[in-house]
């Protein structure tokens, strides 16, 4: 039988943190910039004096204090309570006065406020779905099973007149934006293991969101994919990251290698194919999918997809699978790059692309 398999970035299905939606590149980076040490200065224990003034500085800057404010992010505290900090005179410049001084004096978390995706450009994330028609699908920057569940049936189900699938999952990852990797499948899901819990020696997680091993019953025979999500390039950071994702990766795949013969990698590496992440997966003897002679096309999966720059997401496979392979596409119709190819005619700008990533997908004699 022939199976397809593909991955994709769906770049959220309903809703997006508004940052995103920022049109100036630098200010949205800017934003992404002070969320994120924002973050790590809260999970200090104690705080000094020093981190006590950036952080009310921070507070102040995006006016954190004041719920009426329009705030690309927003610390919540557990059934309202402020036992973080509050404000004092004058009102319009309050000082900050910390309560807590430390982590451990406060429950509480930093949170991106979310938007709702235009309408169109979540009609395209399903077309693009639908157009590939993967018999298992690897999705990553899903916000949970329901939502997933709800795309796959409201969208691209009832509203786009497509195939929903019978099975789907999705465990909650440690990205703090609530994106995580999921699944849909037309064969059954027989079991999940998570590593949201590996460490790495200085006891943070390996994973910046997950790598969910994945047992799908094709024809009753068991098909192992690993889906992956690697940290991001933003800032041009996160190359040591990255390199300690894949090698833990290269572990639980020879671990399940064990168990089956028949075991993928896939998803968004965030990383070209001579980078050292992708460099440790191949070392094992792993192939990808656009390197098979049955793929003809551009090299990338990213926006215009014209360079090795733009190649970001993977399908991996064992020696015993790729000689089964039989034809490899990429689906680039649900990003909006004019100059470069022909967009769905739905895919009219940046705020109705489907995601800034394309679908690739593979085809399997299993």
């Amino acid at each position: 039988m022939t199976v397809r398999i593909a991955t994709y970035n769906t770049e959220n299905l309903f809703r997006r943190p508004k940052v995103f939606a920022l049109p100036d590149d630098k200010q949205r980076r800017q934003v992404l910039e002070d969320y994120a040490e924002l973050v790590a200065l809260l999970d200090r224990d104690p705080y000094t004096e020093a981190d006590q003034l950036r952080m009310a500085e921070l507070i102040k800057k995006y006016r954190l204090y004041d719920d009426n404010a329009e705030r690309p992010f927003v610390i919540n505290e557990t059934r309202g309570v402020h036992t973080l900090y509050r404000t004092g005179p004058p009102a319009d410049d309050p000082r900050i006065e910390f309560v807590a001084h430390g982590r451990s004096g406060w429950t509480g978390w930093v949170e991106l406020v979310r938007d709702d995706i235009d309408w169109t450009a979540v009609r395209n994330t399903a077309r693009v779905i639908a157009e590939v028609d993967a018999d298992v699908l690897l999705v990553q920057e899903v916000e949970d099973r329901l939502t997933l569940q709800r795309f796959n049936k409201q969208v691209l189900g009832a509203a786009l007149g497509g195939r929903p699938y019978p099975y789907n999952m999705v465990i909650d990852g440690n990205d703090t934006r609530g994106i995580d990797v999921g699944i849909l499948s037309r064969h059954p899901i027989t079991s999940l293991r998570s590593h949201i819990f590996d460490q790495r020696p200085d006891g943070r997680p390996v994973f910046s969101r997950d790598c969910p091993e994945y047992e799908i019953a094709v024809d009753g025979t068991p098909l192992w994919l690993l889906g992956n999500h690697f940290k991001s390039q933003l800032h041009g950071g996160g190359a040591e990251l990255r390199l300690a994702q894949a090698e833990r990766v290269v572990a639980i795949y020879e671990a399940a290698r064990a168990r089956s013969a028949r075991v993928l990698v896939a998803g968004d590496l965030n990383d070209s194919p001579g980078s050292a992440p992708v460099t440790t997966l191949r070392a094992t003897g792993l192939r990808d999918a656009m390197s098979h002679p049955g793929y003809r096309g551009d090299p990338g999966t990213h926006h215009t997809g014209r360079s090795d720059r733009d190649k970001l997401d993977y399908l991996f496979f064992p020696p015993e699978l790729w000689e089964r392979i039989q034809h490899v596409g990429v689906e680039r119709r649900g990003i909006w790059a004019p100059r470069a190819f022909k967009s769905f005619e739905t895919v009219t700008s940046k705020a109705t692309e489907a995601s800034d990533h394309a679908a690739l997908y593979a085809d399997l004699d299993l």
